[in-house]
């Protein structure tokens, strides 16, 4: 059970930082185009 929740732990402190610079890049290409 440890070992389970310590792959999720690591996911989350990888997953979050990455899918929130995804957005912050997606949402300043769209300010870039749509101008």
């Amino acid at each position: 059970m440890t070992g389970r929740w310590l792959v999720v732990f690591a996911w989350l402190w990888v997953g979050l930082p990455l899918a929130y610079g995804l957005v912050e890049l997606i949402r300043k290409v769209t300010a870039l185009f749509t101008g």
